[in-house]
């Protein structure tokens, strides 16, 4: 939504200057100082500058990336610490999730990072569609990617993009990443408590769902 009273966000592209337009995407900070506001890390001021006015001098960041639409509204995407390296490229995984949230036909998305022989980190995507779509999967892969290629750049396009009917989330309605990083990893021991999740018969299906991908 926009801004309670008294609050002054501000959206910042990679190279730290201030975005003024609408229907744009970035770092999310703020301008000014706010009612009950952090003022440092017990024992470790230095982490606190470090971690909250070095990434953006002059300005508080928030950690998370965020989008403003036509409108003025802003919509958080997710944390920007979330990053793969890519043949030594760093992309935050809300970026790319961002880009693949844009299609008509995708209902929402969660990118993995995974490791890779040759470019050090690989990009995994699980991407869930819209109740009543009918496309081909090959197809829309391409499609996905080619919005990659266009608003990012190559390096940044999935290596492997996986169709879930659902993805796994605790009663709260966050995506559990952990879990998907594990399936990705093919680390099943370090699955974890699954109790916080809604439904853990999702990380059955997105099992299945990798294997089969894999077999491919």
């Amino acid at each position: 939504m926009r801004p309670f009273f008294g609050i002054k966000p501000v959206l910042m592209d990679t190279e730290g200057k201030v975005l003024t337009s609408n229907n744009t995407s970035g770092a999310l900070c703020m301008a000014q100082p706010w009612p009950g506001m952090a003022r440092t890390i017990h024992n470790n001021h230095q982490r606190f500058i470090e971690t909250y006015f070095q990434p953006y001098p002059g300005y508080f960041f928030t950690g998370d990336g965020a989008y403003r639409s036509a409108e003025g509204y802003y919509q958080i995407t997710g944390r920007l610490d979330d990053v793969i390296n890519v043949s030594g490229h760093r992309i935050g995984t809300a970026e790319i999730e961002d880009v693949l949230n844009k299609c008509p036909a995708v209902a929402e998305s969660a990118v993995i990072g995974y490791s890779h022989n040759i470019k050090g980190q690989g990009v995994y995507a699980f991407v869930v569609l819209k109740k009543g779509v009918d496309v081909q999967e090959a197809v829309l892969s391409g499609q996905l990617n080619k919005m990659v290629s266009e608003k990012i750049a190559k390096y940044a396009c999935p290596d492997f993009i996986q169709f879930a009917k659902r993805l796994p989330k605790t009663r709260s309605g966050k995506i559990m990443r952990r879990v998907l990083r594990k399936v990705v990893e093919c680390d099943l021991d370090g699955l974890g408590d699954l109790s916080t999740l809604d439904d853990p018969g999702a990380v059955q299906e997105i099992l299945k769902g990798h294997e089969k991908l894999l077999s491919k």
